[in-house]
């Protein structure tokens, strides 16, 4: 098999969803690949631009999502369930996306789109980076969470204590667009 970035971003995915973030590294996944550490770095020049690598292709599983007509909090809704669901699909799916250090078109896709969605709801664009960030914040906060005490949780006690949150903060963003 010739090695290609996407070879290694596939098998980067695979090694991560096996063995979580915390015991991945360049030299297992060379090793699965039946290659030197080095030929890893040719196609992504660090661990962390690999790992970035992987947070694009989650984000990208979330962007694919169709966002439902309706009204904005129903449609910022549909794209925080989106990437949630993307990253509980993965081990560690949150941690990664968080600790991104330098996100991709994808990412910068999805949040402009969550940002152009708020704006387009009456927000003025400070407003709306601010409240995009309050949403991704508290998505990732409570995904990260969710994935590091996974043992013995329900998804659907999970999915309810999810719905909760969410709504309490779309219901505050509706009074500060409704000022």
């Amino acid at each position: 098999m010739r090695l290609t970035p996407a070879v290694v971003l596939d098998a980067a995915s695979t090694l991560l969803d096996e063995a979580g973030l915390d015991a991945f590294s360049t030299r297992k996944l060379a090793t699965r690949l039946g290659v030197r550490v080095g030929a890893l770095y040719w196609h992504y020049p660090s661990r962390q631009a690999l790992l970035d690598a992987v947070a694009e292709q989650i984000v990208a599983e979330a962007s694919a999502a169709p966002i439902p007509d309706g009204d904005w909090p129903e449609q910022a809704g549909a794209m925080i369930h989106a990437l949630r669901d993307a990253m509980l699909a993965h081990a560690d799916g949150a941690r990664i996306i968080v600790e991104m250090d330098t996100p991709g078109p994808n990412a910068q896709a999805y949040i402009e789109r969550l940002r152009g969605l708020l704006t387009a709801a009456g927000m003025d664009p400070a407003t709306a980076e601010n409240a995009a960030d309050v949403l991704t914040s508290y998505l990732n906060g409570y995904t990260i969470e969710e994935q590091a005490h996974k043992a013995g949780q329900q998804r659907a006690t999970t999915d309810r204590g999810f719905e909760f949150g969410l709504n309490v903060v779309l219901a505050g963003l509706r009074t500060i667009v409704a000022e």
